[in-house]
């Protein structure tokens, strides 16, 4: 129920349809990874999916942002089904990526935001290394740029209430981790595909 309404008021205020202009949705196992401009984002890309594939499709969330407070909980982790991590950086890099690695191992997918937090400009900021832990560690999984249009000026850092500007998620076509490939040759390469969608 609640999931119908915030559906139904993302839609009302900025559309958030999707696009898919490189691949078509499937069953496969996937992580998508997108731009990241707004606290909308993870929103609009989720309820973006066909419904079946929501049930397996996790979002990859803050946990200082959408653990904190019982709306955002109840949002982040009842509605849209994010798994938490903590990016503080205090802990070690494996024990962050690990409920990854098991929602992957599951055979889950994941929704990723690579840039690690919000960023004002309208194409994406460096990649960090999460993405390529992650496609390296599961070459199975299909790897989907998306970049989400206007989120960033529909619902900007500090703003309470999103504006009527139509936005979409703009879903590209699968990248590889190339055999020997650089991390920092592959991130570019993934960045590069976001930002080729933003035509």
């Amino acid at each position: 129920m609640i999931g119908t309404v915030i559906l139904g008021l993302t839609r009302f205020l900025v559309g958030g349809h999707a696009r898919w202009v490189g691949c078509v949705p499937s069953s496969r196992q996937r992580i998508y990874f997108a731009n990241h401009g707004s606290h909308l984002d993870t929103i609009v890309l989720w309820f973006a999916l066909p419904e079946p594939l929501r049930a397996v499709t996790h979002p990859v969330a803050a946990r200082d942002y959408w653990g904190k407070g019982r709306l955002r909980r109840l949002v982040g982790v009842d509605v849209l089904n994010s798994i938490l991590i903590d990016r503080s950086g205090q802990g070690p890099r494996d024990d962050v990526l690990k409920p990854l690695h098991d929602a992957l191992g599951e055979g889950h997918s994941l929704i990723l935001f690579p840039e690690g937090t919000r960023g004002p400009d309208r194409l994406p900021g460096p990649f960090k290394s999460g993405l390529y832990n992650l496609a390296a560690a599961h070459p199975e999984a299909e790897l989907i740029p998306v970049y989400l249009e206007n989120l960033s000026r529909a619902f900007p850092k500090g703003a309470f209430i999103p504006a009527p500007i139509a936005c979409t998620a703009r879903f590209g076509a699968p990248i590889r981790l190339g055999e020997g490939e650089e991390k920092q040759v592959f991130l570019e390469r993934a960045r590069a595909a976001v930002t080729e969608l933003a035509g």
